[in-house]
């Protein structure tokens, strides 16, 4: 499987998601060798969009001379798509908004109407496209905060893409605390070797990972440096 990886954290391979990130690929790699590319968005020339709708009437060309061409023509040559990000004021960096605004270029202005609402009808085939989303959040609990990430997430990318969330993030970057971490992300390692086999995750699994690592009044009193 050609997987991609759209990492929207500014601190590249030092984000705390991108430790669960690893830890998935290395399950599904488990399963068999995957072809795993990375983008960082921070790390690429990509201008905002700006609305005008050049590239959905000129086949996909847009007014910007960036990376963005390059980096849809690496989504089509794609099987799965991993977004892998923080959360950042309950959404995603605005690095990774950047890129996701301009894959616009893949749509036409024609419109069809998909169960209850509307949606642009594809320029290129991405029919074989799956799409899954591992964000991690530096609160002690999931509770009111990733769930407009999810929402976005889920209508953007369909109902039947895959989400992990997972707070208490900042804690994998923290060696004092692997006791707790790494068994977790054995845990995220399992997740990666059901998806490889049957392409989601076990509900026995999904509730491991949403239980977080240490009590939440524990992680919040750790934060606030009170001991």
């Amino acid at each position: 499987m050609r997987i991609l990886v759209i990492n929207g954290s500014p601190k590249r391979e030092r984000s705390d998601t991108m430790h669960l990130t690893r830890a998935f690929l290395a399950g599904m790699n488990d399963i068999q060798p995957q072809t795993v590319q990375t983008i960082h968005a921070i790390d690429r020339h990509i201008e905002y969009c700006t609305g005008c709708f050049s590239c959905m009437h000129n086949g996909g060309r847009c007014i910007h001379a960036d990376d963005m061409p390059q980096i849809l023509n690496e989504i089509l040559q794609s099987d799965l798509l991993l977004f892998s990000f923080p959360l950042y004021c309950y959404g995603m960096p605005a690095p990774l908004k950047a890129l996701i605004d301009r894959t616009v270029a893949l749509s036409s202005m024609t419109m069809r109407k998909v169960g209850e609402r509307y949606e642009h009808v594809g320029q290129a085939d991405y029919s074989k496209l799956r799409y899954l989303m591992i964000c991690g959040c530096g609160f002690p609990n999931a509770v009111h905060n990733f769930e407009p990430a999810i929402a976005q997430f889920r209508l953007m990318f369909g109902s039947d893409s895959t989400i992990v969330t997972v707070s208490e993030a900042p804690m994998f970057n923290a060696p004092e605390a692997e006791t707790v971490t790494k068994p977790f992300l054995e845990t995220v390692r399992t997740a990666g070797r059901e998806y490889a086999q049957t392409g989601c995750i076990s509900d026995e699994t999904m509730a491991k990972l949403a239980v977080p690592m240490i009590p939440d009044d524990l992680y919040a009193r750790i934060c606030n440096g009170e001991h």
